[in-house]
């Protein structure tokens, strides 16, 4: 396995980490929606940077992840599927402190984690018909 075999898996490993406690958080009895909001974004910002890993291109410091979407080259599903991603950005600071953000509510907390969930989908499925396997 390759260096850069490795670090996407190692990218991917953490993003599903992510991803698996933003749904269990989601379904503790009381809930937690401000904080799956957060652990969705970063599920999909990991997500991301694998690929941008796995295309050896350099991994920038940044949340936005539509700037982190439009550094991958044209053919990537994400690019097409998920044309704005504001929303989900803004869960990478904004829950994390008390401000004048509105509280998360279940309903934020759910479509976080779907578009993370596709996100990840998006990406692993283009990473496997690019050669990269999953298992």
């Amino acid at each position: 396995m390759t260096t850069i075999e490795k670090e996407t898996r190692r990218w991917l490993t953490y993003a599903h980490t992510d991803l698996s406690v933003a749904e269990a958080l989601l379904r503790q009895p009381d809930s937690y929606p401000r904080h799956a909001c957060f652990w969705a974004q970063q599920a999909a910002e990991k997500t991301i940077k694998a690929a941008l890993v796995f295309l050896d291109i350099r991994v920038p410091r940044s949340r936005d992840l539509n700037n982190l979407r439009d550094l991958l080259p044209a053919g990537w599903r994400v690019k097409d599927a998920y044309p704005d991603l504001t929303d989900l950005s803004s869960w990478a600071v904004e829950p994390r402190y008390p401000g004048d953000a509105p509280e998360a509510v279940e309903a934020d907390a759910r479509e976080a984690i779907k578009l993370a969930r596709g996100i990840w989908d998006s990406v692993t499925a283009d990473l496997a018909q690019r050669g990269f396997s999953l298992a």
